[in-house]
């Protein structure tokens, strides 16, 4: 081995180095915003501009809302909230058991989101 070839190999480990040092450092997470229901209608009048949201329920992780013949739903997805929607009746109809409501989205990006709720179905929301 020449000295030529011990430095390439140095300065190619250290570039790697520095490439890995800056992707660790960049995907830091930023922390979420905390969801309260300012924040949650908000939220839901950004993604669906054309619902007014009548109700809002919130959940530990996520938000459910009724805007007339859907169920507007935010669920938190890495370091923010995903935004979906489906219709009311199926909402009303979804598996609710030990505090979680699990919502078939029927979308292949986010399948399905869980919610933990106090009760479900609410009794105004019948």
């Amino acid at each position: 081995m020449n000295s030529a070839f011990v430095i390439q190999l140095a300065a190619s480990a250290a570039a790697v180095a520095a490439l890995v040092a800056l992707a660790a450092w960049a995907r830091i997470a930023r922390p979420a915003e905390a969801l309260d229901e300012a924040v949650a209608r908000r939220l839901f009048a950004e993604e669906f501009p054309d619902h007014p949201v009548e109700t809002v329920w919130l959940a530990g992780d996520g938000a459910l809302a009724r805007a007339g013949g859907l169920a507007l739903v935010l669920t938190r997805l890495g370091d923010g909230y995903v935004a979906r929607h489906l219709p009311w009746d199926q909402a009303l109809a979804s598996p609710f058991k030990d505090g979680r409501l699990r919502l078939d989205l029927r979308d292949a990006a986010a399948p399905r989101a869980r919610l933990s709720l106090s009760d479900w179905p609410p009794r105004e929301a019948v």
